[in-house]
């Protein structure tokens, strides 16, 4: 009768198998967190650095040049961005390691019992224990 796998036990699984399709969710959930992650600079972290700063609203940080507006502002917005991504990736990475299955080494297999000696062995073996008690 086949085993029931639980629920846990099939979801580690799935998390820790590592084929296509795993990977396809892997990247729509990345996509998903990234959206949460630039909101979390966005709204929180950022208006948090303005305060700090004396109320330095980063995205209007830019430079004119001619008719170009560099708006730096926003890349230092997304530098911060994605060292936040990184750091909860990595924080995501260092949990799921701990849950990962460890293997252990395989035992090394004992050694095959000596076969027993022939016959031939055997009459071999007496004669020579004979000869050598005959020559003591």
């Amino acid at each position: 009768m086949a085993e029931k796998k639980g629920v846990i036990q099939e979801f580690k699984e799935f998390i820790f198998k590592g084929n296509v399709l795993n990977m396809a969710v892997g990247i729509i959930i990345g996509g998903a967190f990234t959206a949460i992650v630039n909101s979390l600079v966005a709204d929180i972290i950022m208006p948090l650095i303005g305060v700090i700063t004396g109320g330095l609203d980063f995205t209007t940080l830019a430079i004119t040049v001619g008719e170009a507006s560099i708006t730096y502002g926003n890349f230092i917005q997304a530098i911060i961005s994605f060292l936040m991504i990184a750091l909860v990736l990595f924080w995501l990475i260092k949990t799921a390691q701990k849950f990962e299955k460890k293997k252990e080494p395989e035992p090394e297999p004992a050694p095959a019992p000596e076969p027993e000696p022939s016959d031939e062995a055997k009459l071999l073996a007496e004669i020579r224990d004979l000869l050598q008690k005959k020559d003591e």
